[in-house]
């Protein structure tokens, strides 16, 4: 297993995975499957993106098929360009409990502690996702917060919890 900065070359494995992710969790997205389907030209719209500055997508790879990802994005507004957010990690169902979201949070992590400006990460994770919240904790997350009803999907409402990592 390789883990890596993605670049757009990646983007359509990117995608591919990206769909598979809401259809296989999308009580743990904010973006629904069906809304991304919408998008024209999203292959395109994610090579932009992994150009952006502040904007670090890195990949896990087996045997050179993209089988995890997660999103470091620096906020820009100058007030709050000292936090960073994690977004859309994600690890196909096959592969998980082996390691590959603790590498891929570890170089999501690394990379922030190289950029001098960020003091802190945020994510937001769904409460009943107990893989998840355990491997943020162990990386140093902390709980700060928690937002009842934040997703309704299906009539069903899905709780997220707000976690915080300072860097020293």
């Amino acid at each position: 297993m390789e883990v890596k900065l993605l670049n757009s070359a990646d983007a359509a494995a990117y995608w591919e995975l990206r769909l598979e992710a809401l259809k296989e969790n999308p009580e743990s997205f904010a973006t629904s499957y069906e809304d991304v389907l919408k998008r024209k030209q999203p292959v395109e719209q994610v090579a932009e993106n992994f150009k952006m500055d502040g904007n670090f997508t890195f990949g896990a790879f087996d045997n050179k098929q993209l089988i995890g990802v997660v999103t470091l994005l620096q906020e820009k507004p100058q007030k709050l360009n000292h936090r960073a957010n994690i977004f859309a990690m994600y690890v196909t169902p096959l592969k998980r409990e082996s390691g590959i979201g603790k590498a891929l949070l570890t170089a999501a992590i690394k990379k922030a502690q190289t950029m001098e400006e960020i003091e802190k990460i945020n994510l937001t994770v769904v409460t009943s996702n107990k893989e998840a919240k355990r491997l943020y904790s162990k990386l140093g997350f902390n709980v700060f917060g928690m937002e009842e009803k934040a997703i309704k999907l299906n009539n069903c409402y899905y709780d997220e919890e707000h976690m915080v990592l300072f860097m020293n």
